[in-house]
């Protein structure tokens, strides 16, 4: 049996960041869930993620610099990010950000896990995609 694939979650609604946490965990998903970061390489470092899940719209730095900068690093490059908002026309309307997929809020939790899925089981991809 392989090993737990980790989650961070980043996402400052307390709710969403509740079922989050409890479907990725009811899904066979480490997951660990955090409201902000101010330095995603140290959040990085410290729970050693598998793939980040980043709300767009954040105190701190918002989820499409989070992306840019994971992105942008030759350490985190090949983490897959994917970027959740309520606000689809906002969160995409500055670039894409790199991320490996996007998801509209509210989404279908399926449809959320069965993405995560498809993202640690392939090899990272050069363009991003949007989901919902």
């Amino acid at each position: 049996m392989s090993a737990k694939k980790n989650i961070l979650i980043i996402e400052d609604d307390g709710d969403i960041l509740q079922v989050l946490e409890t479907v990725l965990t009811y899904n066979d998903f480490l997951v660990h869930g955090i409201n902000r970061t101010d330095d995603i390489f140290e959040t990085i470092k410290k729970y050693k993620p598998d793939l980040v899940l980043t709300d767009y719209l954040l105190s701190g730095l918002n989820g499409g610099k989070i992306c840019q900068l994971i992105k942008s690093n030759k350490d985190t490059c090949h983490l897959p990010v994917m970027l959740i908002s309520a606000y689809p026309a906002l969160a995409t309307s500055f670039g894409n950000f790199g991320f490996d997929a996007f998801i509209n809020k509210p989404f279908n939790i399926n449809d959320l896990v069965d993405k995560i899925k498809q993202l640690l089981n392939k090899t990272p991809k050069k363009a991003s995609q949007k989901v919902g």
